[in-house]
């Protein structure tokens, strides 16, 4: 990254930080970005934010979901194998090794799950997962560090790559990398580079970003798509009206109070946090992550704080707060 900064920067490329774009308009033949009540003109835009925070004309948001990973760091006296390996069956498991001062420890990731799901209400997702493996084969071990992070995940499991629309000439998209990011970040970068330099490249139809073939895909489709209606319309229905000692401490869920949908958590002495736990992208109600303390959107898989900090994309604006006594 240090490289590819000083490259931008030698050829006269200005880079920003704390920046975020909100919102890219057509101009004539050229766009108008938005960022932080500036704007910058640009004869060609390159989404590459992850999840394409453009809800239109590309309507990725129906063509891809976003899946959780997690990854533990564990040191233990036993010989761990140098290397990178990953097992080619479910629940998927990935070891490599790492330098950890003067010696090498091991980093195990896996137990993966769809965006919005609890990690804590089956045995095959999330750190306890990771750890239950690390402690078979390493019964010694010793947790360090654990984490964990989203993918941005395409119905067909081939990334888009290319034009963002047909409505919208020279703006591209990179993004749905299906946690192979740093591979097709490469080939992303070849193949919009040379769309905007008019160089033919030879992948480039593989990673159509306007092909049809994802919405093909019934099956990850009417997953998708089943999911949305559940967090638009039969969660909102099943909402009970109750107080908020329903809350336990250290724990989150949606409650209605005087007929006013709320999101709540409670921390370990008591003391509430409230939001409206409608996500700020596209209305999904959003969902409690016990493990992370976290709201997440189950349908484009957005995620904020307990207070409502956004967090995560597509979304970008927090989440509105209530006062509660």
């Amino acid at each position: 990254m240090h490289g590819l900064a000083n490259a931008i920067e030698k050829y006269n490329g200005i880079i920003f930080t704390n920046s975020i774009v909100d919102d890219v308009q057509r101009d004539g033949d050229d766009f108008k970005v938005f960022s932080n009540n500036h704007e910058i003109k640009a004869k060609y835009v390159v989404i590459a934010s992850h999840y394409p925070f453009l809800n239109f004309p590309g309507f990725y948001f129906s063509k891809m979901y976003q899946s959780t990973s997690y990854a533990i760091a564990i040191e233990t006296s036993k010989t761990i194998p140098d290397g990178m390996y990953i097992n080619d069956e479910e629940p998927t498991l990935s070891f490599r090794t790492a330098k950890y001062g003067d010696k090498r420890i091991l980093i195990i990731g896996g137990g993966n799950h769809k965006t919005g799901f609890s990690p804590d209400s089956d045995e095959n997702y999330g750190y306890d997962f990771l750890e239950r493996q690390a402690k078979k084969y390493y019964p010694d071990c010793n947790v360090l560090y654990k984490w964990n992070t989203r993918d941005c995940i395409t119905l067909d499991k081939v990334p888009y790559i290319g034009e963002f629309s047909h409505f919208m000439p020279n703006m591209f998209v990179a993004t749905g990398f299906n946690k192979w990011g740093m591979t097709s970040s490469n080939v992303a970068a070849n193949i919009i580079s040379d769309s905007i330099l008019g160089v033919e490249n030879e992948y480039a139809d593989v990673f159509n970003s306007m092909r049809m073939e994802p919405v093909k895909n019934r099956g990850e489709m009417k997953n998708m798509l089943g999911q949305v209606f559940q967090s638009f319309v039969t969660n909102r229905i099943k909402i009970p009206d109750e107080d908020l000692s329903v809350i336990k401490n250290d724990n989150g869920g949606i409650i209605k109070l005087d007929g006013t949908t709320i999101g709540v958590y409670k921390d370990k002495e008591g003391n509430v946090c409230a939001v409206d736990p409608t996500c700020t992208h596209l209305g999904c109600l959003l969902t409690w992550n016990n493990v992370d303390k976290t709201w997440d959107c189950p349908c484009h898989g957005s995620r904020f704080n307990y207070d409502g900090k956004n967090l995560y994309d597509p979304a970008f604006k927090d989440l509105d707060k209530y006062e509660i006594y």
